[in-house]
């Protein structure tokens, strides 16, 4: 099972939640009754959307225990917190709002998978998820080439270094919009935006994706196999982008939004 700890993914919790402040702005108003936070990580963006958008019943499911354990601080009479594999997660029609947010690159298939959480809405219910598209940033590029170098490569075994989830599954902007359309959503609306980050360093990038796309070297790795890793990749990384302070930061992420037609108002016009 993959290992998260919650401490370094709330390093630039900031940088972090602005993203889902904006996917939350691209949702139709009115009121929600049940909702669902795929992949809820440690819990503070769950709450904080069961809260403005004032959500009767919000669920959030994660894989890890170490999120799960962190997000038990929000759990309160409206909110809970659930474990599960957003990749197999559905629903029999009964949600009002199913939110994803920097989750659903982790999962492969993701027609199949956004098939499943349609079935999961109510109609007249939304979708809402953002994933990043940054698998071409140096941060990812740079992580690629040091795990296929030695003595890095031959350390992951004969499975080989864990491929990229941003590269492997996202798909382009037209592609998810193309297959809201296919599933029957409409209100669509699929945005690519670039985040503007200013770090203090370049070498704050590397505890950025500490929090993130290394998980999957951490995980494989031994705690000394992965501190050498770690240490040609920053060599590399602050090569490639230059040892900068502050550390210009760009990062590319997808949103999009669409709605269920809801047929009852259709009936009753």
């Amino acid at each position: 099972m993959t290992s998260w700890d919650p401490e370094q993914y709330r390093q630039f919790a900031s940088e972090r939640a602005q993203p889902f402040h904006d996917l939350l702005g691209l949702l139709r108003p009115g009121a929600i009754r049940r909702a669902v936070d795929l992949g809820c990580g440690p819990g503070e963006l769950t709450a904080l959307a069961a809260q403005r958008l004032r959500i009767t019943e919000m669920v959030g499911v994660d894989h890890s225990p170490e999120m799960l354990s962190a997000a038990s601080a929000h759990t309160s009479a409206g909110i809970r917190f659930e474990h599960g594999d957003i990749g197999r997660w559905t629903s029999a029609g009964d949600h009002d709002l199913v939110l994803a947010a920097a989750s659903l690159q982790w999962v492969p298939d993701h027609p199949a998978v956004l098939a499943a959480w349609t079935a999961a809405l109510a109609p007249g219910g939304q979708l809402a998820v953002q994933v990043p598209a940054n698998s071409h940033a140096p941060t990812h590029m740079v992580a690629t080439r040091v795990a296929h170098r030695e003595p890095h490569r031959s350390a992951f075994g004969e499975a080989g270094p864990p491929s990229d989830p941003v590269a492997d599954n996202v798909l382009a902007p037209d592609e998810y919009a193309r297959l809201l359309f296919d599933l029957g959503y409409v209100d669509i609306h699929v945005h690519l935006r670039v985040y503007p980050h200013l770090l203090p360093s370049t070498r704050h990038a590397v505890e950025w994706v500490k929090g993130t796309t290394l998980t999957r070297f951490r995980n494989t790795l031994t705690p000394e196999q992965y501190e050498r890793f770690l240490a040609d990749y920053e060599h590399d990384l602050l090569a490639a982008m230059g040892d900068r302070s502050p550390c210009f930061f760009p990062f590319s992420r997808i949103l999009f939004v669409a709605r269920r037609p809801d047929e009852r108002a259709g009936a009753a016009q």
